[in-house]
């Protein structure tokens, strides 16, 4: 952009600041303001499918590719093989925090509010399992964590 005398230095990091305050991606958020400012709405729309178009369009092959490729039973083999694997290190990433959260350097080396705030949260999970069939979500478990860690500890 600035090879071509669209803009300056300054208005360069103008743009990249207000693309990086607005939410989504920066690529996307520049595209969309730089062709705002050079070509209105429509370059604004231009711009931002000229930067998008791309990668969805990368992202729909490959997914046409996948599809296909999933039914291969060497395939679905390895993934069931894998499962336990991925399954064994989310366990040992949960123990590892719920290790360092609770027992954390503290003058009796045990974080009671956060040892007691865990306990909580595996008895309504594993209690919902046996009240409600499916149990609860791990989003709800996650929105309750965050939940009672802010009531705790504030933000």
């Amino acid at each position: 952009m600035l090879a071509h005398g669209w803009m300056d230095d300054e208005m360069l990091s103008y743009m990249i600041a207000v693309s990086e305050s607005t939410p989504g991606p920066v690529m996307v958020n520049l595209a969309t303001y730089v062709g705002s400012n050079k070509g209105g709405l429509l370059g604004a729309v231009i711009a931002t499918t000229a930067v998008m178009l791309p990668a969805f369009l990368i992202i729909l092959f490959v997914m046409v590719l996948v599809k296909s490729f999933l039914k291969n039973p060497y395939v679905q083999a390895t993934l069931r093989g894998l499962k336990p694997c991925v399954i064994g290190i989310i366990l040992a990433t949960g123990v590892y925090m719920i290790i360092g959260n609770c027992f954390a350097e503290t003058k009796s080396g045990v974080d009671l509010t956060s040892l007691l705030i865990t306990c909580a949260l595996a008895l309504i999970y594993f209690g919902s399992r046996k009240v409600i069939k499916k149990g609860l979500s791990p989003i709800g478990l996650i929105c309750l964590a965050a939940v009672v860690g802010v009531a705790d500890y504030g933000i």
